[in-house]
C-alpha cells in the first residue's frame, strides 16, 4: 500500500509562501524551526527553491525590543583597521553581530558618518571619491539613543548628528528600504537591480528587531536585488528597515555553542570578509 505523506504544519506554511513566483503573503517566523542563544533572542533559517523564482538562503537572528534593556546595543568600528565580523564581535563581547555600513576597502575606515559613544569616527565621503556612495544610497541612518533604543529613520545632515546630544551612536547607511510600513523609491544602478547579498536591519510589526544575512553569488543562493529585498521583508512584517554593506561583507554572527557562529554562507572564496564597523548585540 502507498503510504500517503502529510505535511507538517511549519512545511505548509512554507509552501504557501516559497512556491511563489515572487513573495506575496506573510512569512510567520514561528513557523520554522528556531534556536534561542539567549532570552529574548532567536536565530532563524530559511531555505528555498523558489524565492523570486530562484534558490535563496537567509538567516535571520530576532530579538526582542522587550530584552534589549538587558542587553546593549552597540557600534564596533575601527578607523583604519578592517577586521571580520567574527573579530569584531569576540572582542566586543558580542551575543549577536552583524556587518555594518559601507568602508574604504583598500585603507579602512567609514565611508559614510559614523558616530559613536560621541565621537565623531567618520564623515561620509563624496560620491566621486574613491568608495565613495551616491546620496540615495546614503539616505538612511541606524540610530542608538541614551536610553540604549535603537530606531532607523531617513537620515539627517552630519552637522545634525554631530551637535545632537541625544543619539548614543549614529551609522548612516542605506538605502532606506521601507519607512512605515511601505517601500520607498530606489535609484536605477547595478547595485539595485542586480542579485547581490545583502545585509539588512528592520524593526518589525511585533515589536521585534531583525538582523538578515541574504546569501548570494552561489549555487546555493541566488541573492537578492534590492525591489526584491523590500518585498521580503515586507512579507516578514517589517515596518522601517535599511539595506547596509552586503555583498561578500554579508556576515551573521552568533555567539551559541550550539550554532557555527557564522551563521550564513559569505560569498568570498577566501571566507569572510574584513570590514570596518559591525552592528552587535551584547
Amino acid at each position: 500500500m502507498r503510504k500517503i505523506f502529510f505535511p507538517t504544519p511549519a512545511l505548509l506554511a512554507l509552501l504557501l509562501v516559497l512556491f511563489l513566483p515572487g513573495i506575496s503573503q506573510t512569512i510567520d517566523l514561528k513557523s520554522f524551526p528556531t534556536s534561542s542563544p539567549a532570552n529574548g533572542i532567536k536565530i532563524y533559517r530559511l531555505n528555498s527553491d523558489s524565492f523570486f523564482g530562484n534558490k535563496q538562503q537567509v538567516a535571520i537572528a530576532e530579538i526582542q525590543k522587550e530584552a534589549l534593556p538587558l542587553r546593549q546595543v552597540s557600534i564596533a568600528y575601527s578607523e583604519t583597521l578592517l577586521k571580520k565580523t567574527s573579530t569584531f564581535a569576540e572582542e566586543a563581547g558580542a551575543m549577536v553581530a552583524l556587518n555594518g555600513g559601507f568602508f574604504d576597502v583598500e585603507k579602512g575606515g567609514s565611508v559614510a558618518y559614523l558616530e559613536a559613544d560621541g565621537k565623531v569616527v567618520a564623515n561620509t565621503r563624496l560620491a566621486k571619491d574613491k568608495w565613495g556612495k551616491t546620496d540615495s544610497l546614503l539616505n538612511g541612518a541606524v540610530i542608538v539613543d541614551m536610553t540604549g533604543t535603537l530606531k532607523l529613520e531617513l537620515a539627517k545632515p552630519a552637522d545634525f548628528y554631530a551637535k545632537s546630544e541625544h543619539e548614543k551612536a549614529v551609522m548612516v547607511a542605506g538605502p532606506m528600504l521601507l519607512l512605515e510600513g511601505k517601500s520607498l523609491p530606489l535609484e536605477k544602478s547595478a547595485f539595485v537591480t542586480n542579485r547581490h547579498p545583502r545585509s539588512c536591519l528592520c524593526e518589525t510589526n511585533d515589536n521585534s528587531i531583525l538582523f538578515i544575512a541574504i546569501d548570494g553569488r552561489s549555487q546555493a543562493s541566488a541573492g537578492m536585488t534590492l525591489v526584491e529585498t523590500q518585498k521580503f521583508l515586507l512579507a516578514l512584517k517589517c515596518t522601517n528597515a535599511i539595506n547596509l554593506d552586503g555583498g561578500g561583507s554579508t556576515t551573521l554572527w552568533v555567539n551559541d555553542p550550539v550554532e557555527n557562529k557564522i551563521i550564513n554562507h559569505p560569498s568570498d572564496k577566501t571566507g569572510e570578509r574584513p570590514v570596518a564597523n559591525i552592528l552587535l548585540i551584547k
